[in-house]
């Protein structure tokens, strides 16, 4: 049966896959990599845009880890899970002035570079070196879930550890980067989530799913957490002279490394009313004679496990000095790497 489902997969690619993307057929390990990673928990039809502006922009290893970070991070602005660019920098500077910019060509190697995991180097390994390791992403184990019937959820301990090695066993060990790709696009074109291909699938006759009726029931998930509820009021303060406060953030939370204006988290919707009352605008604004001018609607941005709710509150005349922020210029703001409820917020605002 397993032999079955690899040669009716290849069979399929030699003949019905016609789907296209800038990096198939790619053998530099940088550009798989740097593709790779930009599709983490990235739709293909967005990460495409950003994978042809880094290539453009930084179109070697060298590039990318001589280039100034604020400047990297402005070009990943908009993705989301920062992680990632901070691991890409990580990698980069790793593999430019460590290893004399060439690549880890194996596998452990691989995945020993920050932000790597086994799918990431699987994919790196046989793309760009022939080396014989199964890639496992979302498209696998439902292609992989459905035709078996897999009854273990994906996600769980047991679940990563049955379909790697039934991913493994798939593997055409002799050509292991046509038959990952081949896998992939079969689960993205056929295998789809939603509404599968099934009247298409020359797998069909052996897939459990289809024939039990229960494409949508495949793969088996683990319930999902209830998302965080996160309130983030943003205090939008001149620094004189057509100036205004922000700073990075550099705590170990969402957006490390991206800036924002001043920021009170309040852990629930305070009534616009009762704002200018707080115990924090009286501490940090109310003592020097501050009013607020503009409340913003609320903007909102929904992350893997939490949901962001950010106000943004306009005050009547400049702030002098605050420490741990830095005064830029209001034209320059879009010049700096913002969460996307903030750049939001600057791209429609009169007052900025």
């Amino acid at each position: 049966m397993q032999k079955d489902f690899t040669k009716k997969l290849l069979e399929w690619n030699r003949n019905q896959n016609n789907r296209s993307m800038p990096w198939k057929g790619e053998s530099d390990p940088y550009r798989i990599w740097l593709s790779e990673i930009i599709l983490q928990q990235t739709r293909v039809e967005q990460g495409t845009a950003y994978y042809e502006k880094f290539i453009s922009v930084f179109p070697t290893v060298m590039d990318l880890a001589e280039a100034p970070e604020k400047e990297i991070f402005k070009y990943w602005e908009g993705l989301g899970y920062y992680s990632r660019c901070r691991n890409l920098i990580s990698s980069a500077k790793k593999i430019a002035f460590e290893n004399g910019g060439h690549f880890p060509s194996s596998y452990p190697e691989i995945l020993a570079l920050p932000g790597i995991g086994p799918y990431t180097a699987a994919a790196i390994a046989s793309f760009a070196f022939g080396l014989p390791y199964a890639v496992v992403d979302g498209n696998v184990e439902r292609i992989i879930g459905r035709y078996f019937g897999i009854k273990t959820p994906i996600g769980s301990a047991a679940g990563r550890k049955q379909y790697y090695k039934i991913a493994t066993d798939l593997l055409h060990k002799k050509n292991p980067a046509v038959y990952n790709q081949a896998i992939m696009d079969f689960g993205a074109t056929i295998c789809k989530p939603q509404n599968p291909l099934c009247s298409d699938c020359n797998q069909a006759k052996n897939c459990y799913a289809f024939l039990q009726g229960m494409t949508s029931k495949f793969p088996m998930k683990k319930p999902s957490p209830q998302r965080k509820k996160r309130w983030l009021y943003y205090f939008v303060v001149n620094a004189g002279k057509d100036k205004i406060w922000i700073r990075e953030r550099t705590k170990k939370d969402i957006w490390q490394n991206l800036y924002e204006f001043i920021l009170w988290e309040t852990g629930k919707i305070i009534p616009q009313d009762q704002l200018q009352k707080t115990s924090f605008f009286h501490d940090n604004f109310g003592k020097q004679g501050f009013r607020i001018q503009h409340i913003s609607p609320a903007f909102s941005q929904t992350l893997t496990h939490q949901s962001i709710t950010g106000l943004f509150v306009h005050l009547n005349k400049p702030l002098g000095k605050l420490a741990g922020y830095q005064s830029v210029p209001r034209e320059s703001l879009r010049e700096y790497p913002f969460p996307k409820i903030i750049t939001d917020y600057i791209k429609i605002s009169p007052l900025l």
